[in-house]
């Protein structure tokens, strides 16, 4: 034990052994033992500052402070807005989260749907790939062999 650390110490938790450290409280008690004059000099300033610690209170309020206060405090206490439910913002809800739905497949229908090839009349046209491009197209087998 250093009487560096012992200041660190006594600073730390002040001169009561009590409050030390467990590990380091029997090598802080022998520095005090040996008369170590900065060790003393650190404990002296300890008890110092724990006497005016202990020294100090705090007066309890006057009855006249407490009634003052419990007259300036609100009768009802005000309502927030977010406290009382709306009914409209449900709705709200239900109406973007469709819109965001209908916005999806809308971008999905047309990122999977296959492009239209011009002059290709015969298999039926643009409607006719976009119809079989999707669930509802039916098997893409080829059947015409049986």
């Amino acid at each position: 034990m250093t009487p560096q650390r012992f200041r660190d110490i006594t600073e730390a938790y002040g001169a009561s052994p009590a409050r030390w450290p467990a590990d380091e409280r029997d090598a802080a008690l022998a520095l005090v033992e040996a008369r170590d004059a900065d060790a003393l000099a650190a404990l002296a300033k300890a008890r110092a500052l724990d006497g005016l610690l202990d020294a100090h209170a705090v007066a309890a309020p006057s009855a006249a402070l407490a009634r003052r206060i419990v007259d300036s405090a609100p009768m009802q206490p005000a309502r927030a807005f977010w406290r009382r439910p709306r009914i409209w913002f449900s709705g709200v809800g239900f109406v973007g989260a469709g819109a965001a739905g209908v916005a999806a497949g809308a971008l999905l229908v047309s990122l999977l749907a296959p492009a239209p090839v011009p002059g290709d009349e015969a298999h039926g046209g643009w409607s006719e790939q976009s119809y079989t491009g999707t669930a509802f197209g039916g098997a893409p087998s080829d059947w015409s062999d049986q």
